[in-house]
């Protein structure tokens, strides 16, 4: 939204990092097509600017990435067409398609492009915002009403002798009115599980009736997706600038982490709310979507269509929790606290077999598990990460006490969103070097082949090909 916001020249190679996530496209596409993060919550009072306010040829409006300061095309990458990186733009717009269409009818709601139901996600506009709803998630919708700070984001620096203090002091007064500190990995969490994960705001819940309906389910990874949707690139003066005198960049490991623990703890605090209900029956949004949907035989012999997850302490053919998310935090939970990592597994437990007790039971187990999600949050995001941590990452996903819980869809394909993104954090932080990463992508490669048709999973044949990328990973240490 400025021209004073820092030189941003690329301090890694986007061109090899986009082509390391490739064939993660697909799977990612629908998610960001479908619930891009619209406003968060408790910002109705707020002022909203829109799209044009930061569109001018002296901001973010230019057609060429020459600025002085920053590139000043954001607005053209935010309405790139064809990538995932233009996704937001697109957000209403796919509202009027044939699939939208067909699900508004199933749902009964009428035009989706009007119905609340869909507008909390598809587009900043949301309930009487004053702003376009045509153009779909606008920069607000991520950085924060901009009536507040817009003028003093817009303004450059003045006659001060030291003119990048100024530069960052204006920044922390734009903080304070209202602009969201993004590169705090927790306040970016907060604002995109809203819509990539829900939220308790109107039309900010994806329900298992809409997906029935047709909606794409909902899957959430916050670094690959913010190394996705970036619209900026990061040097020195952007990393004191946001960072203060330290001046460091995006640690991609503590990005991941911080946002496997807000999924789960967003997912907790839901399931505790009425949404954790559906009629008399639960919301089965919370569960496993395969434990159900798989094939049913009806034989003299049946054959098991799951496997035991160790992680589980269900009877046989009740469907558990949606734990994908879990999962991926018991991996990293030892690397920053043991104590806190026990205490996980223990809340774990409890939560699992209270699901099978009753819904209050399962509502107090949740209650307790939130508090230490929420305390693993907080020392994920007082912790930072090296290029080393990033390899005990991976080593601690494909641990086996992790990987034998792999045995539904949803956790293999975060698993596989895992490793990628630490795989690009290895490069990032100069741990590897693009072409040693890139003669690993057949191991790679593989383990997405497993994870791509949610119908034809298969938990061994996945757990053989994730195997075989992390030992590949592992011999670049």
């Amino acid at each position: 939204m400025t021209a004073h916001a820092g030189k941003e020249r690329s301090h890694r190679p986007w061109g090899a990092f986009v082509a390391l996530v490739a064939p993660l496209l697909a799977l990612v596409m629908a998610a960001l097509v479908f619930a891009p993060p619209a406003q968060s919550q408790g910002e109705s009072a707020a002022r909203y600017t829109g799209v044009a306010s930061c569109a001018g040829s002296t901001c973010h409006g230019r057609m060429e990435g020459d600025g002085t300061v920053v590139r000043q095309d954001e607005l053209m990458t935010w309405q790139e067409p064809s990538t995932p990186g233009g996704a937001h733009s697109r957000a209403w717009a796919v509202l009027n398609n044939n699939r939208s269409q067909f699900i508004a009818r199933n749902l009964g709601i009428g035009d989706p492009a009007k119905a609340q139901m869909c507008l909390g996600c598809h587009s900043t506009a949301g309930t009487a915002r004053g702003v376009s709803a045509e153009d779909g998630v606008g920069c607000e919708s991520c950085h924060g009403p901009a009536g507040g700070w817009l003028a003093s984001h817009y303004a450059g620096v003045g006659t001060n002798a030291d003119p990048d203090r100024e530069m960052r002091d204006k920044h922390l007064a734009n903080l304070s009115a209202g602009l969201k500190k993004l590169e705090d990995p927790v306040v970016r969490a907060g604002v995109c599980v809203d819509c990539h994960f829900g939220s308790s705001a109107d039309g900010q819940f994806v329900t298992h009736r809409i997906m029935a309906a047709g909606h794409p389910r909902i899957s959430f990874e916050l670094d690959l997706f913010s190394s996705l949707q970036a619209h900026h690139q990061e040097d020195a003066d952007y990393g004191w600038r946001k960072f203060g005198a330290a001046g460091r960049r995006t640690d991609h490991v503590q990005m991941w982490a911080v946002g496997q623990a807000a999924a789960i703890e967003r997912s907790l605090a839901l399931f505790q709310t009425r949404r954790g209900t559906e009629g008399i029956f639960p919301e089965f949004y919370f569960l496993d979507c395969h434990s159900c949907h798989r094939r049913i035989f009806d034989q003299a012999k049946p054959v098991r269509t799951g496997l035991d997850n160790p992680g589980r302490n269900l009877p046989e053919g009740m469907p558990p929790y949606n734990d994908e998310n879990l999962i991926m935090l018991a991996a990293a939970a030892r690397m920053v606290s043991p104590a806190l990592a026990d205490q996980l597994a223990a809340r774990t437990a409890a939560f699992h077999t209270a699901m099978a007790t009753d819904r209050a039971s399962a509502v107090a187990a949740a209650a307790r598990l939130s508090q230490t999600v929420a305390a693993l949050k907080r020392a994920f995001a007082s912790r930072s990460f090296s290029g080393a941590d990033a390899f005990a990452m991976v080593d601690a996903i494909a641990a086996k006490a992790i990987r034998d819980r792999y045995t539904d869809y949803s956790g293999s394909q975060q698993a596989v969103m895992g490793v990628d993104t630490l795989l690009n954090a290895m490069v990032s932080s100069g741990r590897i070097t693009v072409g040693a990463a890139a003669g690993i992508r057949a191991d790679i490669d593989r383990a997405y082949a497993a994870v791509k048709d949610p119908n034809a999973y298969k938990p061994a044949e996945f757990q053989a090909s994730f195997a075989s990328a992390v030992r590949a990973i592992g011999a670049l240490r």
